[in-house]
Order: structure tokens, then sequence, then C-alpha cells
């Protein structure tokens, strides 16, 4: 078995294709420099991160692939799956490899699993526009906190970004601790460190003593107009909850009780 450990980044990935064909040895695994090896390894190549390597492999792929399936290859690795990596590496291969597009041909089993993948980020990146809900601050900032099964959160930062472009906001990933911040100029990323003790980073709620005087009636009326479109004699919950999976309730609005 050949094992390429790589960085877990995806320049890290286009860098392990380049030294494979370079190579004319092709990975068995591809594992993290900090994940352990297979009990039966023959080989072990570590992969140095090379921009320029990775650049020549993107290059190489718009070649064989349209814009859209490239930017399909780009969120898959937002997936974060076990199997992304190699599976992204395959799909790249093969890519390389074939003829002609690779792109509708569901029969293989990889090209399959790669669309699979990519529905998924995707869905999971629909669910982030319909779910996010604000709260403002104080000091004028809007904040949310998502939990996203995906790492879709840079999927939906231009929506935001152009949606409200007005307003200064921190769109958050709790389970990743990271997130965006909007100054009315710029998107920047930004992580916060546990020295940093602020607890609505954990809990996805602002604490009374930062919100805005008015945010507490806006809850309110949103849980009221809420309340006020439900029609119980159409209740059906297993619906409810497949359209909105249960994960989220925790950061919406209308699912607290204040």
């Amino acid at each position: 078995m050949t094992v390429f450990q790589f960085d877990n980044t995806f320049p890290s990935l286009l860098t392990a294709v380049f030294e494979a064909y370079a190579r004319r040895t092709f990975p068995d695994a591809l594992l993290g420099a900090d994940e352990p090896l297979p009990l039966f390894c023959d080989e072990v190549f570590a992969v140095q991160t090379d921009d320029a390597k990775a650049s020549r492999v993107w290059r190489g792929l718009q070649k064989k692939l349209s814009a859209s399936a490239m930017t399909c290859l780009a969120q898959c690795w937002l997936a974060e799956e076990a199997e992304t990596p190699m599976l992204l590496f395959r799909y790249i291969r093969k890519a390389v490899d074939a003829p002609r597009s690779i792109e509708t041909h569901f029969a293989d089993p990889d090209v399959l699993a790669f669309a699979r993948m990519w529905k998924r980020v995707d869905w999971e990146r629909l669910r982030l526009l319909q779910f996010v809900r604000f709260q403002k601050a104080a000091d004028g900032t809007y904040f949310a906190a998502v939990e996203p099964q995906k790492n879709a959160l840079p999927l939906v930062v231009g929506h935001f970004r152009d949606r409200f472009a007005d307003q200064r906001w921190l769109l958050y990933d709790v389970g990743r601790a990271y997130g965006f911040y909007y100054d009315l100029t710029d998107v920047r990323r930004v992580t916060f460190s546990e020295a940093d003790n602020l607890p609505h980073l954990v809990s996805g709620r602002l604490d009374d003593s930062l919100l805005d005087k008015d945010e507490r009636l806006f809850r309110q009326l949103w849980q009221t107009y809420f309340k006020a479109i439900c029609i119980k004699e159409r209740l059906n919950p297993r619906k409810h909850r497949q359209d909105m999976p249960v994960r989220y309730w925790k950061y919406l609005t209308e699912k607290q009780q204040d």
C-alpha cells in the first residue's frame, strides 16, 4: 500500500496529484500528517504543498472540465467527509486521463459519488440561506451563529454581503470556531481564542447586556408572526423536521423561548 501524507488543504491535494504523476506512483490512501498509518504500508510519501504545482494541476483541469464542474470540485472539498480527499483525487485523475469529459459519466462510481457529495454541500448552503437569524447588538452589528454539517459558510458570504450591504454583520460557525465579518467595506475571515471569553460564540445567542434596545421586541414580533401563520389543523411534524432540520432550531428565533 502506498500512502501520501498531506496537510489537509485543497492546494495540498492538488500538489499530491502533481507529485503522483511526476513520480508515476499513485496513492492507495491520502492521509493527514497527524493521522495514523495503516498496518501494512509499503511506501509513505510526504507531500510538500507547492502553490505553483497546485496551479498547474488546476489549469490542466480547466481544459478537461467545465467551469461549473470546476466550481463543484472546489465546493466538494468543503464536505469534510472521511472519503473526500481520496474521492477527489480519483475524480481528478479520471478527469485528466479521460479523452473526453467525465462530468456526466454517472455509471462510474466515483463520478456518481462526487455528484452526490457536491449535492450534500450545496444542500447545506441552501439551508444556511434559509435558516440564518441575525441578532442586533448594541453597537449596531448584526450577529448570527450557525453550525452546519458541511463547511458551507464561505459559500454564502457573497449573498449576505449583497443582501445586507448597508449593515455590519458577523456570521460565525460555532462548530469550526471561525466566521466572516463585514465592516461595510470588506468581508474578512475572523477567529477568536478561548482567552476572549465570549460566551455567545458558544451559545449562539447574545447576552441581554449586548443586545440592541429593540432586539427583544423584534424577537417577540417574529415569534408572534410565526405562531400566527401556523395552521394547527395542518401540522405535519415529520415534514416540518424534514424542511427545517432540528439541528438548526437552536439558532432559530422562532424556536426559542424568551
